[in-house]
């Protein structure tokens, strides 16, 4: 009987141990299409960020637990890490590496992820921020604003590496969020700024001038949904952005955003930037229609503007077909030369 209640004593004891352990969850989204642009060839590309992930919680006790996130990032046609813009391979943790603790404070995480703005405002774009050029997000919705000028060049857009990251709990509707970055060097690229070619404001590698930081608020509630932001990057580009949503019916989806880019600490003249877009989305059945125009006005250059239709049918709750269109025309670059790209993909989607 005494060894029937050890062996039952110490079941109990390895039962409490595995509930102590790391829940760990593997995901991530595999993504590839046929794509052709006016200025490029036919290629085989992606719609949406290609991850493969880990994330998990492990409970503490009183209500306080561990989380983690790690995301890699990959190309689908070639498997490599994914490439920046540029064409340089980004970090292997390109998406995602923090660690935090949770609890009726809320959450804090530190490492690196999506800045707040940039995280809050795919909600209220009508291709829900996907990196492809058929939607808003990366250039339009955010008024061309970097949150991460001075990492290595074509590193990220909308991440910040050496962060601290701030979430309140929901409160009927509203959260709170924030992020403060340090101000460390991470083999930036030059920005002459309001320098010279010999003597530039940001020299290679420089760290930061201040402190980046990212505040917003959201409010969702039913049918609507709102977000008010502010961010300034590590050369004190100063970002302010609004958006809304509206579902009259559950199928159809109303938004808009408005952004507004202050670049007044590294340009003598020209500093502003605004833009807005207006989207909606329509689920028929198994299908849904995405479709949007927006339109982006950097002082003393030609404002540029985008009209784009997008359509998924969903194969299954992890699966689905797509088909865009997209027609872009504005400024190239940096010069005041008009031009006119068309994009069109054709591909699938799966998530695990």
């Amino acid at each position: 009987m005494k060894k029937s209640l050890l062996a039952i004593a110490l079941l109990g004891t390895c039962a409490g141990m595995a509930q102590a352990q790391s829940n760990v969850q593997i995901y991530g989204t595999i993504d590839a299409g046929l794509i052709k642009r006016s200025d490029q060839t036919l290629n085989i590309g992606k719609r949406a960020a290609n991850t493969l992930g880990f994330k998990g919680s492990e409970e503490l006790g009183n209500g306080l637990k561990a989380i983690f996130q790690l995301e890699i990032r990959y190309e689908p046609d070639t498997g490599t890490v994914e490439v920046g813009g540029n064409g340089a391979q980004r970090p292997l943790f390109q998406g995602e590496s923090r660690v935090g603790l949770q609890g009726d404070f809320g959450m804090v995480r530190i490492g690196r992820g999506l800045s707040p703005l940039q995280q809050t405002i795919m909600a209220f774009e009508p291709f829900h921020g996907l990196p492809s050029p058929a939607g808003f997000y990366t250039d339009v919705a955010v008024a061309g604003y970097t949150s991460d000028p001075l990492s290595i060049a074509g590193n990220s857009n909308n991440r910040w590496s050496n962060a601290v990251w701030y979430n309140t709990p929901n409160f009927n509707g509203f959260q709170f969020n924030s992020a403060v970055g340090t101000k460390e060097a991470n083999n930036g690229p030059v920005i002459v700024g309001r320098g010279t070619t010999l003597a530039p404001q940001y020299p290679a590698n420089s760290q930061a001038s201040a402190n980046p930081y990212s505040l917003n608020g959201t409010y969702t509630n039913g049918p609507l949904g709102a977000m008010l932001a502010y961010e300034r990057n590590a050369v004190e580009t100063k970002m302010y952005t609004l958006g809304a949503s509206y579902l009259p019916i559950p199928e159809l989806k109303l938004m808009g955003t408005y952004s507004h880019q202050d670049r007044d600490h590294t340009f003598a003249i020209n500093s502003d930037v605004k833009a807005w877009v207006l989207g909606v989305n329509y689920i028929m059945g198994p299908g849904k229609l995405l479709a949007g125009y927006g339109r982006k006005t950097p002082d003393g250059q030609p404002a540029t503007k985008q009209l784009s239709l997008g359509y998924e049918y969903s194969l299954s709750k992890r699966t689905y077909l797509y088909v865009d269109a997209s027609r872009k025309k504005g400024a190239v670059g940096a010069t005041t030369v008009n031009s006119t790209v068309n994009h069109y993909d054709l591909g699938v989607n799966h998530s695990f």
